[in-house]
C-alpha cells in the first residue's frame, strides 16, 4: 500500500507513529507545477447487526415506486477553475489540507485542551492550530483570495471570485475522544461553485493512526490516494448502506431527521452516524456507502465533499431535491442510482419543515461575495 501523507512544506512532519503516505498524483496532459511551501506555526453511532432471521416487520414505503435511476441532477461544480489552472489550484488545496493534517497528526495521541462553543459543541487547540497552518499556505500562494474558516471567519477581499472554505478539523468530538472519523477539509469555490477540493481523512485508531487523501477538481474527476474513484452502482435502497448526521440544535429539523433515520434503518442495510460530514461524503464517493444526508451543515462542512462526490460520478442536491449550493442548509449526496428513491421520503419531510416556517435560506454567504448562483 502506498504512503498517504506527502507534504510539500518546509516543516519536517512530526508523527506519533510513522504514517503511511502516497506518491504524488499525476494527471495526463498537465504541466508540471512549481512547488509550494508553507511554515506551520504553531461528531455516535448505533450500529445494528444485520440479521437475516429477524422477524421484525419491514417498512417498505420507500421501495414501492419504480423511479428511474437515470435521472440527471443539476451540477454543483464550477464551470472552470477560473484564471488559475486546475493543476496549480489543486496543488495548493492539497498542500493546505495536508499541512493542516500534519498539525492534527502531531496531536492525535496527545492530551486535548478542550473548550466549548455550545453545550456539547467542542473546539480544541488543534482545530485552531490546524487552521492557522492552512491559512499560511493559502495566503502565501493566493493572498488576494477570500477565506471562510470555521474558526477564523471571513478573511480577505470579497471582490475575489475565489472563496476558500476551510474546516481544519471536521469531527472535533471524534478527535477529542480518539474515535476514528475526522478529517481536514479544504474546498475552494470559484464564483460560488466548488472548483477544487481536498479531504485528508484520519483512519485507524489510537496508536495506529493513518490517513488517506481525497481530491477533486471541477471537470477533472475524483481521486483517493492518487487513484480515480467512483461510487457504488447499487440501485436498491434495501441493499444500500446509508449515512446521516445530527447537529447540535435539537429542533424541528433534528426531530425530522430522527424520523428519517428510523425509517431508513427499517428499509435499508443500515444507517450510520459517523460525525464528520466531509468523511461521510468521501465514503459515498469511494463506494463504501450509497448516500449521505444532513440538515444545517455549514459551507466549510460541504464545499470539498460535494465536489468529490460529484466528480466521482455521484449526485448532489438539497434535501428537498432542488439545486444545491454550498450556502444551503441541507444536502443529499448519493451514488446517483438511489437518489430519486431517497428523495421520495426525504423531500416531503423537508417540505413539511419549510411549511412550518423553518428557515432554509442561504447562510454564511459572505456579504458582497459575487457568485453566479
Amino acid at each position: 500500500m502506498e504512503r498517504s501523507l506527502v507534504f510539500s512544506t518546509n516543516i519536517p512532519p512530526r508523527f506519533s507513529q510513522p504514517p503511511r503516505s502516497i506518491s504524488p498524483r499525476f494527471h495526463p496532459n498537465q504541466y508540471q507545477p512549481h512547488k509550494f511551501s508553507a511554515k506551520s506555526s504553531t461528531g455516535y453511532r448505533k450500529v445494528g447487526i444485520f440479521n437475516t432471521n429477524s422477524k421484525r416487520k419491514l417498512c417498505t414505503r420507500a421501495l414501492i415506486s419504480e423511479v428511474s435511476n437515470q435521472r440527471q441532477y443539476p451540477k454543483v461544480a464550477a464551470k472552470s477553475t477560473g484564471p488559475i489552472p486546475p493543476s496549480q489550484l489543486i496543488e495548493v488545496v492539497e498542500t493546505a489540507a495536508k499541512t493542516g493534517a500534519e498539525v492534527v497528526m502531531d496531536a492525535v495521541n496527545k492530551p486535548r485542551n478542550i473548550t466549548y462553543k455550545g453545550l456539547t459543541d467542542l473546539v480544541t487547540d488543534t482545530d485552531k492550530m490546524s487552521e492557522v497552518a492552512i491559512l499560511e499556505v493559502v495566503k502565501k500562494n493566493f493572498g488576494d483570495h477570500l477565506i471562510l474558516g470555521e474558526e477564523g471567519g471571513i478573511i480577505g477581499d470579497t471582490s475575489s471570485g475565489y472563496l476558500w472554505c476551510i474546516d481544519p478539523l471536521d469531527g472535533t468530538t471524534n478527535f477529542a475522544h480518539c474515535y476514528p472519523s475526522f478529517a481536514v477539509s479544504v474546498g475552494v469555490l470559484f464564483q460560488g461553485n466548488p472548483a477544487a477540493a481536498a479531504v485528508v481523512e484520519f483512519v485507524g485508531g489510537p496508536m495506529c493512526w493513518n490517513t488517506r487523501t481525497f481530491t477533486a477538481t471541477a471537470g477533472g474527476g475524483a481521486f483517493c490516494n492518487g487513484q480515480k474513484i467512483h461510487p457504488s452502482k447499487t440501485d436498491k435502497v434495501e441493499q444500500s448502506l446509508l449515512v446521516t448526521g445530527f447537529g447540535y440544535d435539537h429542533d424541528d429539523a433534528w426531530i425530522t431527521n430522527i424520523e428519517l433515520f428510523k425509517e431508513f434503518t427499517d428499509i435499508s442495510r443500515g444507517v450510520r452516524r459517523l460525525g464528520a460530514a466531509a468523511v461521510d461524503m468521501c465514503h459515498v464517493a469511494l463506494g463504501v456507502a450509497e448516500a449521505y444526508w444532513e440538515y444545517r451543515l455549514k459551507p466549510w462542512d460541504m464545499a470539498a465533499g460535494v465536489l468529490i462526490v460529484e466528480e466521482a460520478g455521484g449526485a448532489v442536491t438539497r434535501m428537498d431535491g432542488g439545486k444545491f449550493c454550498v450556502f444551503d442548509r441541507s444536502v443529499l449526496v448519493s451514488n446517483g442510482a438511489v437518489h430519486a428513491k431517497l428523495l421520495e421520503r426525504i423531500a416531503p419531510a423537508t417540505e413539511k419543515l419549510k411549511s412550518k416556517g423553518i428557515d432554509f435560506s442561504l447562510w454564511y454567504k459572505p456579504e458582497n461575495y459575487v457568485t453566479d448562483l
